[in-house]
């Protein structure tokens, strides 16, 4: 492959739409059992050749973006660096990140970030990487970065970055709500391991070995709406809503104005909200911004990232 002078790439973001998580390890982490689903909410990425790593970011949308790190904080930068050492390569790009998917808001905006800039430096320095090795240095950068360069409908295990693909039938319409006070994944996930602590004796002390249910499976299978709402399930909404009980408002005021389910997506913020179809989406979407809140129609399930 001959390399390019600019490159543009889009990267999904992701609700899970089922997140059981086990106990916590030795190591601080947790093995998780999740059904991702990627959603027609993008980062958009340019990547243009130049003689260092860089990073600028903006926004579309209703997306905070004073606490994203332009250095060697943010995982696009330690994507593209990651990518030029295993490719033996000394090459420079500059990334200009357009965001839409929530900052810190359990929607892994971050690890499509990652997966946009291994896709646009891989065609930019005409590396021609094969998907597999990239889905390799995707796992090395975080959890969601395997799933954000794939897309679709997945289930991880592991950390959530052991992906098999699940078969997904027809379309899901969601609306979202984000908050402008984004919720840190860590403490999220402190909060849970305290509230076991807390009732550790009701729940005996058989080790968690965390799978995704059955019937979400079938029902993304069936591509039936009222069968996921049933089953949806995620094991940091009770924390995350004992960190934030504003969070509990909305969601009751999204459930009565006819959503099928809502739930916390990931470690939060943003709610997310299953709808019947397109057409009672777009009602929901209505009536939460006639409430005041700020409200996304989105889809599912889109594709990973890829180049423009």
């Amino acid at each position: 492959m001959s390399s390019a002078e600019s490159v543009r790439v889009r990267a999904p973001g992701k609700i899970n739409v089922f997140l059981e998580v086990g106990d916590v390890k030795d190591d601080g982490y947790h093995d998780v059992a999740t059904a991702y689903q990627a959603v027609s909410l993008y980062e958009e990425m340019t990547a243009t050749a130049a003689d260092d790593i860089t990073l600028e970011v903006s926004a579309r949308g209703p997306v905070d973006i004073d606490g994203v790190p332009t250095d060697d904080r943010n995982l696009a930068v330690r994507a593209a660096r990651l990518l030029a050492e295993t490719a033996g390569i000394d090459r420079g790009v500059h990334l200009s990140i357009v965001k839409a998917v929530p900052v810190a808001g359990g929607m892994g905006g971050g690890s499509a970030d990652a997966a946009a800039a291994l896709v646009a430096c891989d065609a930019l320095w005409g590396l021609g990487m094969p998907t597999s090795e990239l889905v390799r240095l995707a796992a090395q950068l975080g959890a969601d970065v395997p799933f954000a360069l794939l897309g679709g409908t997945a289930v991880g295990t592991g950390r959530g970055d052991e992906l098999s693909p699940a078969l997904a039938r027809g379309r899901f319409d969601w609306v979202l709500v984000p908050n402008e006070i984004g919720m840190s994944t860590p403490v999220v996930y402190g909060e849970l391991d305290a509230h076991r602590e807390r009732h550790a004796v009701d729940i005996g002390p058989a080790p968690r070995v965390p799978a995704v249910a059955p019937e979400v499976l079938h029902a993304l299978r069936q591509g039936d709406a009222e069968m996921l709402a049933a089953s949806l399930r995620n094991d940091l909404q009770a924390p995350a809503l004992h960190l934030r009980p504003d969070l509990a408002r909305v969601l009751e005021r999204g459930e009565s104005s006819g959503a099928l389910a809502g739930l916390v997506s990931g470690s939060g913020p943003t709610l997310a909200f299953l709808a019947a179809d397109e057409e009672s989406a777009i009602d929901l979407q209505v009536t939460l911004s006639a409430a005041g809140l700020v409200a996304l129609h989105v889809h599912g399930p889109v594709g990973g990232a890829r180049a423009l």
